[in-house]
């Protein structure tokens, strides 16, 4: 308020005391003219510049003009016209005084210019004199006053922003970004949402979007990571090449939508160019840039050795013409643009997480440290003015004015220190968040270009530890980083105010501190070193967890689960005895940190009365030395916390860095040219090629030269290193010497094929954009029409993980639809016709691979044991032992009568006679195969496709039923509402009574002996000075250490107790979840994602060891303490009592608001975080397909959504916390103000004791509430692991595994009989029957061949015989007896099935072979002999003790199939299945398998699953399945003398 217009006063008053030595208090003249008006004007005048120089390279300026903007507008100017006029004023009416003091014009001069600058902000300066009896400087004053008023309200609302704002285009954005200044600091802007979770639980589309600097596109690359500062566009067109186009963007905003940048953020500009002979095309889905389609054209490509470094440069997409900035999103390259985002090989030297961490990060982690600083020094200041009050109290001649004034600073500190605490808090958790996400980030792309041998390291389950578990250790250590350094220093403040309160008995205090220290830094080393140990074995048991969830059905086959279970509890078991040893040890810490305000008060206490008998301790020294020791008690508390937090993220960095720097694939091994008509293909040049840097080569001397478009077929034995020559042109192995050359766009077809869990057509089209023509092409090329005919809802039929609903014909067959779909240049195919039916394989080779397929001008390079294929191939490479010993056209190759032809001549005598037969068909004499099927069904489906494209008139509920028979997987659900009160009782049961009660009488004891030493020092305090001593002291002394000293061993038993109650809860729930998962049917596995269940096993089962023990150990001690807290302020000011009460129910109010909305984002947060997990084990599976793909850049942007996912329900998570804490804290901060008023008002009745232990403790409620705050929120949240992972406890489960008093003999089978009774299977119910009532007898020792397309129902038949999949009706009986009537294990056990996928674990080769040790060595050597193996098993280093690495991806699949040929042989059981079981391996192996076979199993009944007929043609009989039915059956001689569809098949494969 301008000071003129008030009655004039002399400013030379030299009179201060008319401020504090009065009754009636009140600012001096020239304080109020000079202070209150040039500081706040020279802040702004300085503020002002910093802040339009943000405002200017931000772009945040602009407001809209909203009524808002246009009332703030008004009174701005109306203070400024208030301003002149108070100028024209002094001017006029006080010249006078203006010559004698020139403040009288300054002051109003500096705040009317001000007001100019400042504009619409208004002014804040309030009222500065008392109102004259002048009307009308009365008048100017409240008009004055009341403008700066409304003025100062209105600037507590934000103005919005301009529509032109990027901001604008997203949906539901976070207001934090719009939210006021006051807003911000008390976190109203949160109150939306907190109002939205009480009405009605929130869902994931009632959370805000991310900011942008919190998405993961931010940190798309690394630049940000190395520099922070943010990036700005060219202002000028960026042209990298003279010619060819120039990409402008503008800087992303991410939308709504994670994975579809807005169509206006991309303008695409061409000049003139000539066409190239092979155009790149611009896909519009499944991202879509703009919305029509580009034809993007490009230089030749030249590979770049670097194609981007992570640790000096931008990431920059080389060599293609543009160059993106890695926060936009980019262009999706198709197949010609060649993305490898692979980096240079890490080092530890050159590579620092941290560091790169804290270049990132660190500008905004040191802002939260500034709020960490006013923390500190308003925390500070309370003792200070604690004990002003304290002097008060003793000072009855004081004014009361000044009492209520330290009360009212009390309060007002009290509650600055809480603001700024909590915003230093958020400013850290927001950091944290992004920490996790560049990391994650970090993470997964180095999954995708990790190399071949580090991934024998580095499994799939290690992954899922380092991004669940580690990057939470991360998080911790950026939100308790700080106290490492801060708690020293806050120690040694506290220690320097102690030293003025006592003297140098504070000494005694420092001694303590340093005594403590010493034992604590040894505790935390030795944790350190437990927790490696603890990791470790959490590593190996998410890895072995990994492993089991995806070789689940062949556990079940084998009856395995019980082995493998005690492998994972015996992983667990030392996992908890680390944690055990590592709980007790920070029991050790805690007990002594909490126990130290007692030790120190007791050691300072003790010296000051010892040394001399005239120390007095009164109520100041006392109580203010209490204060100071309850500070001092936060950093000591939170110092081994801290300490631990930071050597646990050591560890964790280690580990991340460890990864991180792992070798990578070399992306200029393999020189990728651009496409050219002429010249070879593929070329490999005096190539020497290993697995990794160390090991044996696995190809040595090759020279290959491929023809552009030629077919070179691949041929060798198992392990002769076929597949490694594919891998060597993908670049995936190691090149030691020679040159690889691969000229265009690569598809990639695996042995063993790679599925997504996604829709069929998602798995062919695979982020390219659908073409109706083209893809129906592909899919009836592919022979998948049929196929589409059986699937629930056709093409958009989800597929589950790993293609767990498809057979394995149908998976390859989806494979090698994905690479033809993509029309690439050269396409190298790895077996892809093993696990297809012979007629099959001959029309997918006819209409893809052949002279007439739709491959025949692309190069290819296939390899194959079909060898009826050779003949059609232009050149034969002949591998054998990773050498090409061969090389030639089938004829040449037969002409030079070498080891080629020789083969040939012995296993294939009836080539000519199959080639002729195909002849035939092609002449078209042949009408009723299975191409002609194929034909009709193809213009069948294509008609139906065409008629609803056309018509569009299919109803919105037919839509919806196909989409849910589609639907396969079940998304991980939240469940809503509070967590029961079950899952506490549940939780607590498995701890015991016998444990829950000590714990409670523990803790009681402990805030009872709390409370007693406490009320023994006020009376102390209140002792009589008699001769200037207090009597008694040694006593006094005496009985203050003995309750302190027994709070210390209770502390001790309560930490211990709950860290003992929360391990036996952990086992037990583990236990628990590992029953429930293993004893669940095979349907449970294939509708849920293997990311749920290791969400599960790591981070649900990581909470409940460590969150929620240490969450009830801070909770329970913080409980108890309030309650000794109230119970002294009522037992000294019982009226209190009235403040309390209200205090309490706002309390239980603000709680319910905030819990029902936490306990929802902690769901959300916990169910968004499986599908990260579920998509990095996909991709790590898929990382070779990927890459061959060039399709990393679409598989990080699916990684960045589904973090970003994840992120937007976290953010509100933690924010939730702040909110409640600043709002409960309040409430704590009011009990402050009301303990000193009370105090005040009996001032003449209460002592200063009393005063002093109940206005100490009250001081304490604002950090109880907020620890209160944070270990409720801890354990509430967390207790959702516990019901998460007893969600599993009430989905069906199997048939008991074996069945008590069961009277099966031992021996049983001994006959091996067989009988079906009218058997019908369904995979789920309302799907249609997989068998249809089949019946069927099968007689001691016979061999019988199952035969019939893909889909017929021969795998439904095995699955049935195992009981894989339960009897829908009907029965069957082995030896009589009822299988479904005896124990799953019982029948599992006693029959043998090798499996059409070889599965291994990893492990030694022998733990693969007898996981249960139950036979000899000799046995072992003896199988590996008749599979084969034993000269392979002999040539390695550790024989039988050869360690497999994860799915044995350190054997060819040939090889392991070899191996499980000998599970079955140390089985060596009366029933043998055999499912396709050669698939895998060569002619020559098979042959050699078969005749295995026929030997030892001559007394057994083997039912033989085949594709190769020749394999079967001396069974007993055959059986003709279709369509889940059996249509022929008996002897093959007779079955192909009655010329049915047997005959048409043994046609196909050229056997009659």
């Amino acid at each position: 308020l301008p000071p003129s217009i008030s009655l004039p006063l002399s400013i030379s008053d030299p009179d201060w005391n008319l401020t504090w030595y009065t009754p009636h208090p009140d600012l001096s003249q020239c304080f109020q003219h000079t202070v209150l008006v040039w500081f706040p004007c020279m802040y702004l005048w300085s503020c002002g510049p910093l802040y339009l120089v943000y405002l200017w390279f931000t772009g945040q300026g602009g407001i809209s003009l909203t009524s808002l903007c246009c009332a703030k507008t008004v009174l701005g100017l109306c203070l400024v016209s208030f301003g002149f006029l108070e100028v024209f004023y002094v001017l006029v009416e006080r010249s006078a005084e203006i010559h004698q003091h020139m403040v009288f014009l300054l002051s109003p001069v500096i705040r009317s210019l001000t007001m100019v600058r400042r504009g619409r902000e208004g002014g804040r300066e309030g009222c500065r004199d008392t109102p004259t009896h002048d009307a009308m400087r009365f008048i100017a004053f409240f008009v004055y006053f009341s403008l700066q008023l409304t003025q100062l309200i209105l600037s507590c609302f934000s103005d919005q922003r301009p529509s032109t704002d990027t901001h604008t285009y997203r949906k539901n954005p976070c207001p934090v970004e719009d939210a006021s200044f006051l807003s911000k600091m008390l976190f109203w802007w949160f109150g939306g949402l907190v109002i939205r979770g009480y009405r009605t639980p929130l869902q994931a589309e009632d959370l805000w979007c991310l900011r942008e600097e919190d998405s993961s596109d931010y940190y798309y690359t690394t630049y940000y990571i190395l520099h922070p500062t943010p990036y700005t566009p060219h202002p000028t067109p960026y042209t990298p090449h003279p010619t060819h186009y120039t990409l402008h963007t503008t800087p992303y905003t991410p939308h709504p939508t994670p994975y579809t940048p807005h169509p206006t953020h991309y303008t695409l500009h061409t000049t003139p160019y000539t066409p190239h002979p092979t155009h790149y095309t611009l896909h519009t889905t499944p991202y879509t840039l703009q919305p029509t389609h580009y034809t993007l054209h490009t230089t030749p490509y030249t590979p770049h050795p670097t194609h981007y470094t992570l640790h000096t440069t931008p990431y920059t997409l080389q060599p293609t013409p543009y160059t993106l900035h890695p926060t936009h999103h980019t262009l999706h390259p198709t197949h010609h643009t060649h993305y490898n985002p692979h980096t240079t090989p890490y080092t530890p030297h050159r590579f620092c997480l941290f560091r790169v961490l804290a270049r990132s990060f660190g500008p905004f982690f040191l802002k939260g440290t500034l709020f960490l600083v006013f923390h500190d020094a308003f925390m500070f200041s309370i003792p200070q003015v604690l004990s002003l009050l304290l002097g008060f109290m003793r000072d009855q001649d004081s004014d009361l004015w000044k009492g209520f004034m330290f009360a009212f600073l009390l309060f007002l500190l009290s509650s600055l220190q809480s603001l700024f605490n909590h915003q230093y808090m958020y400013s850290c958790f927001t950091v944290g968040m992004r920490v996790k996400t560049a990391v994650m980030g970090l993470v997964y792309r180095k999954s995708l270009v990790i190399s071949s041998a580090a991934r024998q390291s580095c499994t799939v389950g290690e992954i899922v530890n380092l991004v669940s578990a580690d990057t939470q250790k991360l998080m911790d250590m950026v939100v308790y980083f700080n106290a490492v350094w801060v708690a020293p220093i806050e120690i040694a403040l506290c220690l320097y105010f102690l030293w003025q309160l006592l003297g140098p008995s504070a000494l005694a205090g420092i001694a303590t501190v340093i005594l403590i220290f010493p034992l604590n830094g040894f505790i935390a080393k030795m944790r350190s070193k437990l927790q490696v140990i603890q990791m470790c074995y959490t590593d190996s048991r998410i890895k072995l967890m990994n492993e089991i969830l995806s070789g689940i059905k062949i556990l079940k086959f084998y009856a395995w689960e019980q082995a493998f279970l005690e492998r994972v509890l015996g992983y667990r078991e030392k996992e908890l005895n680390a944690l055990k040893r590592s709980q007790v040890l920070y029991s050790i810490s805690i007990a002594s940190f909490n126990s130290s305000s007692f030790l120190i008060a007791f050691s300072m206490f003790g010296v000051y009365v010892v040394v001399d008998d005239r120390n007095i301790l009164d109520a100041q020294k006392v109580f203010v030395s209490m204060a100071l020791i309850h500070i001092l008690k936060t950093p000591l508390s939170q110092l081994p916390f801290a300490m631990s937090t930071t050597m646990q993220a050591v560890v964790s960095l280690r580990r991340l860095g460890k990864f991180l720097c792992q070798d990578e694939l070399k992306p200029d091994d393999v020189d990728r040219e651009p496409y050219s008509p002429d010249g070879d293909g593929v070329v490999i040049d005096s190539g020497t090629f290993g697995w990794s840097k160390e090991g044996p080569p696995c190809l040595i001397r090759i020279n290959v030269r491929v023809k552009k478009g030629s077919l070179v077929a691949v041929v060798g034995h198992v392990g002769s290193g076929k597949s490694s020559l594919l891998s060597a042109m993908l670049g995936e192995t190691e090149k030691r010497s020679g040159h690889v050359s691969v000229k265009g766009s690569v598809a990639y077809v695996p042995q063993q094929a790679w599925i997504q869990n996604a829709t069929l057509k998602d798995n062919i089209v695979f982020g390219q954009e659908r073409k109706e023509s083209w893809y129906h092409r592909v899919v009836e090329a592919c022979a998948l029409l049929p196929d589409l005919e059986i699937l629930p809802a056709g093409d958009g039929t989800e597929i589950g993980e790993k293609g767990l609903n498809l057979s394995g014909g149908q998976k390859q067959r989806v494979s090698l639809a994905r690479a033809v779909y993509r029309k690439a240049d050269v396409y190298l195919l790895d077996d892809p016709l093993s696990a297809v039916d012979a007629h099959v394989g001959q029309h997918i080779f006819e209409r893809v691979f052949g002279s007439e397929g739709l491959l025949k001008d692309q190069t290819r390079v296939l390899v194959t044991h079909g060898l009826s294929f050779l003949p059609q191939a232009d050149l034969i490479l002949v591998m054998v032992e990773g050498e090409i010993t061969e090389m030639g056209s089938y004829l040449e190759l037969m002409a030079r009568d070498g080891a080629f032809a020789e083969f040939i001549r012995l296993f294939a005598g009836n080539e000519r006679k199959e080639r002729s037969h195909r002849g035939e068909e092609r002449d078209g004499t042949h009408s009723t195969g299975y191409n002609h099927l194929v034909i009709k069904q193809c213009f069948d489906w294509l008609e139906r496709c065409l008629v609803d494209v056309n018509s569009k008139q299919t109803t919105y509920t037919e839509d919806q039923k196909q989409e849910v028979l589609g639907k396969l997987t079940e998304v991980d659900k939240a469940n809503t509402g509070r967590v029961k009160l079950e899952m506490y009782v549940e939780y607590f049961r498995t701890i015991g009574l016998a444990l829950i009660i000590p714990i409670v009488f523990l803790y009681a004891f402990q805030q009872a002996a709390s409370l007693a030493y406490n009320y023994w020092l006020s009376v102390w305090a209140d002792d009589p000075i008699i001769n200037g001593t207090q009597i008694d002291t040694d006593l006094k002394l005496g009985v203050f250490g003995a309750l302190g000293f027994a709070q210390g061993v209770s502390i001790f038993g309560t930490t211990v107790a709950i860290s003992l109650g929360g391990i036996i809860a952990s086992r037990h729930l583990h236990l628990d979840l590992l029953n429930n998962v293993l004893r669940s049917p095979m349907a449970f596995f294939e509708v849920t994602p293997s990311g749920n269940l290791l969400n599960r096993f790591s981070k649900e089962v990581d909470a409940i060891d460590c969150m929620i023990p240490d969450g009830l150990k801070m909770m329970l001690g913080y409980l108890f303490k309030l309650l000794e807290v109230c119970i002294i302020v009522l037992v000294a000011m019982p009226f209190a009592g009235v403040v309390l009460l209200p205090l309490t129910l706002l309390y239980a109010f603000i709680q319910s608001f905030y819990v029902a909305t936490s306990c929802q984002l902690r769901r959300l947060e916990a169910v968004s975080r499986s599908p990260i997990y579920t998509h990095f084990n996909e991709t790590f599976q898929g990382a070779s397909v990927i890459r061959a793909f060039s399709e990393q850049e679409r598989f990080t942007l699916q990684a960045n959504g589904r973090i970003d996912h994840n992120q937007t329900a976290y953010f509100p998570r933690f924010v939730a916390t702040r909110w409640l804490a600043v709002n409960l804290e309040f409430l704590g901060n009011l009990l402050v103000l009301a303990a000193a008023t009370l105090a005040l008002m009996g001032r003449d009745t209460l002592s200063p004791g009393i005063v002093g232990l109940a206005v100490s403790h009250s001081l304490q409620v604002t950090g109880i509430l907020s620890w209160i705050v944070r270990s409720w929120t801890d354990v509430e949240n967390n207790i959702v692991s516990v019901e998460r992972v007893k969600e599993y406890a009430d989905t069906p489960k199997e048939a008991p595994w074996t069945i008590e008093g069961s009277m099966l003999p031992l021996a049983w089978p001994t006959h091996g009989t067989i009988e079906l009774e009218e058997f019908g299977l369904q995979y789920r119910k309302g799907l249609d029957w997989a068998l249809k009532g089949i019946s069927l007898s099968i007689q001691e020792k016979e061999k019988v061949g199952i035969v019939g397309r893909t889909g017929a129902g021969k795998s439904s038949l095995a699955l049935g015989i195992f009981r894989i999949l339960e009897a829908a009706k009907g029965d069957i009986y082995i030896d009589g007896i009822n299988i479904a009537q005896i124990g799953l294990h019982e029948l599992r056990s006693r029959i043998t099935i090798i499996p059409q996928d070889p599965v291994l674990f990893s492990g030694s080769l022998r733990m693969n072979l007898d996981p249960f040790d139950g036979y000899s060595d000799e046995e072992v050597w003896r199988a590996l002999e008749l599979s084969h193996l034993k000269s392979f098993v002999s040539g390695l280093p550790d024989k039988l003790n050869h360690e497999c690495s994860e799915g044995g991806e350190n054997l060819s699949l040939g090889q392991r199939q070899l191996v499980c040929l000998a599970r079955a042989l140390l089985r060596k059981t009366k029933i043998l299945v055999l499912d396709e079981a050669t698939a895998a391996v060569d002619l020559e192996t098979d042959n050699l398998i078969q005749s295995t076979i026929r030997t030892q199993f001559d007394d057994c009944t083997v039912l033989t699953i085949a594709h190769r007929l020749n394999t079967i043609m001396d069974y007993t009989r055959v059986i003709v399945m279709d369509r889940g039915l059996i249509t022929e059956m008996d002897s093959p001689s007779n079955l192909i003398s009655e010329r049915g569809q047997f005959y048409l098949m043994c046609r196909e494969a050229g056997l009659v």
